[in-house]
């Protein structure tokens, strides 16, 4: 098998990525620190340090003192070389944040909405938005990450389902990342909402993982060997359209996410169940925390068995063909059950399949979505910078 010569074009491109991650996880260090961590010689390191001070990327940051000799300058990468844009995207919501190439947000946005507004303007002018309020140049946005709901084809990387975002359309991402000169990215929520929580909360170093979003709707994501599954077509962690018995299959339906394991375990499905067990709520929400609050109380804890029941059902599913050492619970509905409906999902998996994860509440609860997109468009933004794209 023949292999790339290793040129020295090629040996600088990977010393100056490796550099540059070194200075991004450990920073800020000296010349001589990072040619130590390196295996560089100091006239390599050196050489090294100059070229990423002429592209713009590290820069002095400090000094430090050697003793009796001359303060040895520290190196860091700069902020402004590159930003991330993450945007969540609900049908009557957006938020979105831009954050520097080391991760810091430099601005937020909130808007509330219409669903008639067009994908391609509305993304537009969130960019747009999000770029004045933290301050930075048009040109410095490398990445936009956008967390919708629904289907991401693997391939073109197009929205290829989703009920609750109808003006989408194909071809939707090229047009977007011409119009911003940047590269966009579309992905699923639920996926995104498991990044952050791989990245910063209770996943964090897990290699095999699920996350469980119970909200208005119910969705999955599995993380495998590090790496967040999508499957052949993008639709892995659709466990809303799971037959289950008892309830009408979404074949059956005329709206097809309305039935299977969504009919079961959606917000609608569990304020019924509530009403059913005498709890008078507001919501799907409201009447978890009632029936935490009522613990003891007959109608409340059959409430919560039955809806931990429910919620097994479709863990046990997924996680005896997959054996994830964790499940996490999410989403507004699951977020209010706390450690206790985690405790109760858990033995009730037990009973139904030989698997045995730990389930627990999410770690990340502020607009989970929202953190992965922007970890993953800075993550794409340092990316770019390694390999000198931009």
């Amino acid at each position: 098998m023949s292999r790339r010569p290793a040129t020295p074009s090629l040996l600088r491109s990977l010393n100056d990525r490796s550099a540059l991650e070194l200075l991004l996880r450990d920073g800020p260090l000296t010349r001589v620190d990072l040619g130590r961590r390196t295996g560089l010689s100091k006239v390599t390191a050196s050489q090294l340090l100059a070229r990423l001070q002429e592209r713009s990327l590290v820069e002095v940051v400090g000094s430090q003192s050697g003793g009796r000799g001359p303060s040895a300058e520290l190196y860091g990468v700069r902020p402004g070389c590159a930003y991330g844009i993450g945007i969540e995207l609900n049908p009557d919501h957006l938020r979105a944040t831009a954050a520097d190439v080391t991760g810091t947000v430099v601005g937020r946005i909130d808007w509330e909405i219409s669903s008639g507004e067009d994908p391609r303007q509305l993304i537009q002018k969130t960019v747009a938005a999000v770029v004045a309020e933290a301050g930075i140049d048009d040109d410095g946005v490398h990445d936009v990450v956008v967390g919708t709901p629904g289907v991401v084809d693997p391939v073109s990387g197009e929205v290829e389902l989703s009920f609750d975002l109808p003006g989408w359309r194909h071809g939707l991402r090229a047009t977007l990342a011409a119009d911003l000169r940047c590269d966009l990215t579309f992905e699923n929520d639920v996926n995104l909402a498991a990044v952050a929580e791989r990245a910063e909360g209770a996943g964090h170093d897990v290699d095999d993982m699920v996350l469980l979003w119970v909200g208005r709707g119910v969705g999955l994501a599995v993380a495998l060997s590090g790496h967040i599954h999508h499957g052949a077509t993008g639709a892995a962690g659709e466990i809303g359209y799971l037959p289950v018995a008892g309830v009408p299959s979404p074949a059956s339906v005329e709206v097809p996410a309305r039935g299977g394991f969504q009919a079961l375990a959606g917000a609608a499905a569990i304020a019924g169940l509530a009403r059913e067990h005498g709890l008078v709520a507001d919501s799907a929400t409201d009447a978890v925390r009632s029936a935490l609050a009522r613990a003891g109380e007959p109608g409340a804890d059959a409430f919560l068995h039955t809806f931990a029941d429910r919620l097994a059902l479709g863990v046990a599913s997924v996680c005896a063909v997959v054996d994830p050492a964790l499940v996490i619970v999410t989403g507004d509905v699951g977020v209010a059950g706390g450690e206790r409906l985690c405790d109760m999902v858990a033995a009730a998996v037990r009973r139904i399949a030989p698997v045995h994860p730990r389930v627990v509440p999410a770690v990340i609860t502020d607009a989970p979505v929202l953190r992965g997109a922007t970890l993953t468009a800075v993550e794409k933004a340092r990316s770019s910078l390694f390999t000198g794209n931009r």
